[in-house]
């Protein structure tokens, strides 16, 4: 029987252990600090959709709980229990304010890094994912594929994908629902093939 437990981060998980299949690559739409606030005081602190990392823009990786349970980040059981949940610090689509001639999110959190424009979901203005993300986004998906047996394998896309509950390996929450828009087209997927590719041939090195 699955057990809801509060950590010491005031983070919502179950303590019961499923095989994973997936990881499912995420971003969190606003500034990191605000997100992580969120999840710890949202809905009078109760808020269960918990991911079970982040990744800070410059690389920083953060556990909310061990990678061998699950929060009801998706509220699919199913989806929930048999996948890993990464989600990147990103302020996802961007609208352009006329008046100071500033990009804002969805909730007025000014962005001042590159923007990267491309009409995709009824939104044509994204935040960047930078280099040092992306590596550490490798790193941890190399280590966790090797610690679970799941697959090296990426959908590579943004793109909804029919039963992609039954994918094993590396996928985007944009790849479960076309109302999502995470994560955007501004993210480098060939990139993110090359670091997988360079971080587990070097993490085989060192394991010999």
């Amino acid at each position: 029987m699955e057990t809801k437990i509060k950590n010491s981060k005031n983070l919502f998980f179950y303590d019961s252990e499923h095989n994973k299949t997936q990881i499912i690559l995420c971003h969190t739409s606003r500034p990191l600090l605000y997100y992580k606030n969120s999840l710890k005081y949202r809905l009078d602190g109760e808020y269960t959709k918990i991911p079970t990392y982040n990744i800070s823009k410059s690389g920083k990786i953060i556990e909310n709980f061990e990678s061998n349970y699950h929060s009801d980040f998706f509220g699919v059981k199913e989806i929930d229990q048999s996948s890993i949940v990464i989600c990147l610090e990103n302020l996802g689509w961007l609208r352009y304010n006329t008046f100071n001639n500033k990009y804002v999110n969805w909730i007025g959190d000014i962005y001042k890094g590159e923007v990267y424009q491309k009409r995709w979901r009824d939104k044509t203005f994204w935040s960047n994912y930078p280099d040092k993300q992306l590596k550490a986004c490798a790193q941890l998906i190399v280590e966790l594929c090797s610690k679970h047996g799941i697959p090296l394998e990426l959908v590579g896309h943004n793109v909804k994908i029919d039963g992609v509950i039954s994918f094993s390996g590396i996928t985007t929450r944009s790849n479960y629902s076309e109302y999502w828009t995470d994560l955007s087209p501004s993210f480098n997927f060939e990139k993110l093939k090359k670091y997988i590719n360079e971080e587990n041939t070097l993490q085989q090195k060192n394991s010999r």
